[in-house]
């Protein structure tokens, strides 16, 4: 017996309106709000990855500096994978990151730290209102680094490069360096240092930490570089 019109079989959905659904095309416009709003849930995705390792990074919020309200702002690569990719590649950079290639390099490298467990966060350093750094704000003592030097627990490191040559050589470095490794230690009362260990060869570089009251702790052979340890202390942020 042929089944009735609302039998639970499944030959009854061959009705002519479940056939105009199937074949009904949306909009353009419509499909790409939905893209959009999978980009958003992978953002939201990737920040919830940020936790308690670095004690959301994306919660902390600006900072008043010397030069303007700062903010450290978690990277989007749908958003700023461009601009990075452009820093990565100008020579002054390129000569310490070893990033400059393709697009695809970039990407991957901030690819593998957001979808990462939240040991390392890159963010862009946005300047009153501007994007004019880029910063990687991570666990030190979760880090190789950690096999190089007598860590300690939530150690936090910090590697910087200022995107734009009209802002370089102006001391907004050192200044933003002191803004940022103490916004760090506001932010995380269980670290009890801020660590960076930038190339030796990177004169500017380590004078900029200097300034910023890091102190030169030691020299370290790491992979690719020999580095001086600078490290600020919370007992001492006072005091330098």
């Amino acid at each position: 017996m042929p089944p009735t019109a609302d039998s639970d079989s499944p030959t009854s959905s061959t009705s002519s309106d479940s056939e105009d659904t199937l074949d009904l095309q949306l909009p353009e416009e419509f499909l790409a709000l939905i893209e959009e709003e999978r980009k958003g849930q992978r953002e939201e995705e990737y920040a919830s990855s940020f936790g308690e390792l670095l004690d959301h990074v994306e919660r902390w919020g600006p900072v008043r500096t010397a030069v303007g309200r700062f903010h450290l702002v978690p990277v989007s690569v749908e958003r700023d994978l461009p601009l990075v990719h452009r820093w990565m590649n100008d020579p002054a950079v390129a000569a310490y990151w070893d990033l400059a290639g393709p697009l695809s390099a970039t990407e991957e490298h901030l690819r593998a730290q957001l979808e990462g467990d939240g040991r390392s966060v890159p963010c862009l350093g946005v300047l009153e209102g501007t994007p004019m750094s880029y910063w990687e704000v991570y666990r030190a003592d979760l880090d190789p680094l950690a096999r190089h030097y007598p860590a300690r627990p939530h150690d936090t490191g910090l590697h910087l490069l200022i995107g734009a040559v009209a802002d370089r050589g102006r001391g907004l470095g050192g200044t933003l360096l002191r803004a940022v490794a103490d916004h760090v230690l506001a932010r995380r009362p269980a670290c009890a240092r801020v660590v960076a260990e930038p190339d030796l060869r990177n004169v500017p570089s380590v004078a900029a930490f200097l300034g910023a009251g890091f102190r030169y702790d030691a020299e370290v052979d790491l992979p690719g570089k020999r580095a001086a340890l600078m490290v600020r202390d919370r007992s001492q942020r006072d005091l330098l």
